[in-house]
């Protein structure tokens, strides 16, 4: 089947998401292992996800857990510390498929708030034909109501959309509705794909 776009999550497929890693960090694996076991980082960030307000959710979750109020603010305040580093050849990948025309989307569960501030840090996130994010929707994969709305503003039928995320769960969501997909495990693998669908050559894909 033809593809007529490629669809990026963005989260460890374009830049990196452990924030595990930045408190690790901070403040030892030990305590990192505490905070996380405390508070639910990842829960809160789901909120944000559909549509919560950065701050205010940052902020509730702090003052509920008042042993670690400190270090949650530390998802607001340091935020672009916390995200991860850009994968680079991901991003050389985009940038390639964007060069032989074809279309690339972003279709990624992310705050609205503090997607821009990610966007500052890594400029690439504006080089979208067209982005679909989860907090400005207010609807999070796996939904098939985000998808759908993918479908429905792109005008393009499924099976010509290919999409790339890290997490079985969205891949299955789209693969449900017919989307061509990508199960993404690093950026290697992913060129090797696009090579083998002929959307670029071994050189383009370097």
């Amino acid at each position: 089947m033809q593809v007529e776009a490629v669809v990026f999550d963005i989260g460890n497929v374009l830049i990196g998401w452990q924030p595990e890693r930045y408190f690790d960090a901070q403040i030892g694996e030990s305590r990192r292992t505490a905070l996380f076991d405390a508070v639910d980082i990842h829960a809160m960030m789901v909120r944000i996800d559909k549509g919560g307000v950065f701050g205010e959710v940052v902020e509730d979750t702090a003052l509920a857990h008042p042993e670690w109020t400190r270090e949650v603010r530390w998802v607001r305040d340091h935020w672009n510390d916390v995200a991860g580093d850009e994968i680079s050849l991901s991003v050389r990948l985009l940038r390639a498929l964007k060069a032989k025309g074809m279309p690339v989307f972003a279709l990624s569960n992310f705050g609205k708030e503090n997607f821009p501030m990610t966007e500052t840090k890594y400029p690439f996130l504006r080089e979208f034909d067209r982005r679909f994010i989860s907090g400005e929707m207010r609807m999070v994969k796996p939904d098939v109501e985000i998808y759908a709305a993918v479908e429905a503003d792109c005008g393009l039928a499924p099976h010509a959309l290919l999409f790339a995320d890290d997490r079985q769960e969205n891949i299955e969501a789209a693969a449900a509705r017919g989307w061509q997909t990508h199960v993404f495990a690093g950026p290697e693998g992913f060129a090797a794909d696009l090579v083998a669908r002929g959307l670029l050559t071994a050189d383009e894909a370097r």
